[in-house]
C-alpha cells in the first residue's frame, strides 16, 4: 500500500477556510498560521497522513526555514522561490511507486503542473470539507467513548435504552408519549 503524502499551500489555505481568514483580515497572520497547523496535525493524526505544509516567505522576509511542529513538517521557503515553485519541485519529487502525494490548493495553474507530475490535487475547500467531516467524526467518537463506561454496566439492554431515548425526547418536546 502507497504512503499518502499530503502537501499544502499554507497561504491558500488562509486565505480560503473562513475561520482563517477571519483572523488574516485582523492582521493575525501568526495566530492564522497557528491555528491552519493545529487543524491540520489533527486531521493527519486521525487520517494517518503525513503533511508538509509550506508558507511563502514573501510574507514573513529573512525566515527561510523548515520545522517540525506538532508532527507536520512546516516550510517557509527562500526569499526568491515562491510556494508554488517550491510546491511543484517537492511534489515531483516525492511522488514515488511508493508514495502518493496529494497538493491541496486552489491555484489552476499549480493544479496543472501537479497533474503532469503524477500527484493528485484536492481545492482549498475540497480540503476544509474533508478535515470538517474528520473533526465530526472524532468528536462523536470521543462521545462514544465518553458513554461508553455508563453503558457497560448498564442493566437495561440496547432496546431498553432505545425507548428510554425516545421517551425522554418526547418529553423534553412538551409532547405525550403514547398510550399503550
Amino acid at each position: 500500500m502507497k504512503k499518502e503524502l499530503l502537501i499544502v499551500d499554507g497561504y491558500n489555505m488562509i486565505g480560503a477556510w473562513p475561520e482563517l481568514v477571519t483572523l488574516k483580515k485582523q492582521d493575525k497572520l501568526e495566530d492564522a498560521r497557528e491555528e491552519l497547523l493545529t487543524i491540520l496535525s489533527n486531521y493527519a493524526k486521525y487520517e494517518g497522513l503525513d503533511i508538509i505544509v509550506v508558507f511563502d516567505a514573501q510574507f514573513v522576509p529573512g525566515i527561510t526555514q523548515r520545522y517540525t511542529k506538532y508532527r507536520l513538517q512546516v516550510v517557509f521557503t527562500e526569499e526568491g522561490e515562491t510556494a508554488d515553485s517550491y510546491i511543484e519541485r517537492v511534489a515531483g519529487e516525492l511522488n514515488t511507486p511508493l508514495t502518493q502525494v496529494t497538493v491541496a490548493t486552489s491555484d489552476l495553474a499549480e493544479q496543472w503542473v501537479i497533474f503532469s507530475q503524477g500527484a493528485l490535487r484536492t481545492s482549498a475547500r475540497e480540503l476544509y470539507k474533508a478535515v470538517k467531516k474528520t473533526q465530526e467524526t472524532i468528536t462523536r467518537h470521543q462521545e462514544d467513548l465518553r458513554y461508553t463506561n455508563f453503558r457497560r454496566n448498564s442493566p437495561w439492554s440496547d432496546y431498553q435504552l432505545t425507548e428510554l431515548d425516545r421517551k425522554l425526547k418526547e418529553l423534553t418536546n412538551g409532547k405525550k408519549p403514547p398510550k399503550k
